[in-house]
């Protein structure tokens, strides 16, 4: 390290930040390339079938999830459903709006492994409000 070696380090310092995968990552935006909803913060989907996750330890529960295809881009992606016997308002090619769910640096949230979605919306009916009793499903 001498006089007038400065402008050689930030080269050096340039050239090997290429080996962290973070900064790799980042700089190339792979994030939002592979990302199922392309950047948006919900899509629209059809259910393809209901199925049950297992919680991770320690705890024991099925976590009913559903597998849903994405009509923009036809992913399928598995998505959480929310609230105590909620499935019920949910069959097979419902249309359903669904959401990120949360978890820390875009990955799953609490004991379902693998499940990065849930669903908010059936058949544009506020599932919450399903759940609660306030309104029926629409037919469609």
């Amino acid at each position: 390290m001498g006089l007038k070696n400065a402008l050689k380090q930030i080269k050096k310092r340039k050239k090997f930040r290429w080996k962290d995968r973070k900064y790799k990552v980042r700089t190339l935006d792979l994030y939002a390339k592979s990302d199922p909803l392309e950047g948006a913060n919900q899509a629209k989907g059809i259910v393809l079938q209901k199925v049950q996750k297992e919680a991770k330890q320690p705890n024991s529960a099925m976590r009913k999830c559903c597998r849903v295809q994405l009509t923009k881009n036809s992913k399928q992606v598995t998505a959480f459903i929310p609230g105590n016997l909620a499935q019920k308002f949910i069959d097979e090619h419902d249309e359903v709006i669904i959401e990120r769910i949360g978890g820390k640096q875009g990955r799953s949230k609490g004991d379902i492994p693998g499940v990065r979605f849930k669903v908010t919306k059936v058949n544009d009916q506020p599932l919450q409000r399903l759940v609660k009793g306030k309104i029926e499903k629409g037919r469609r």
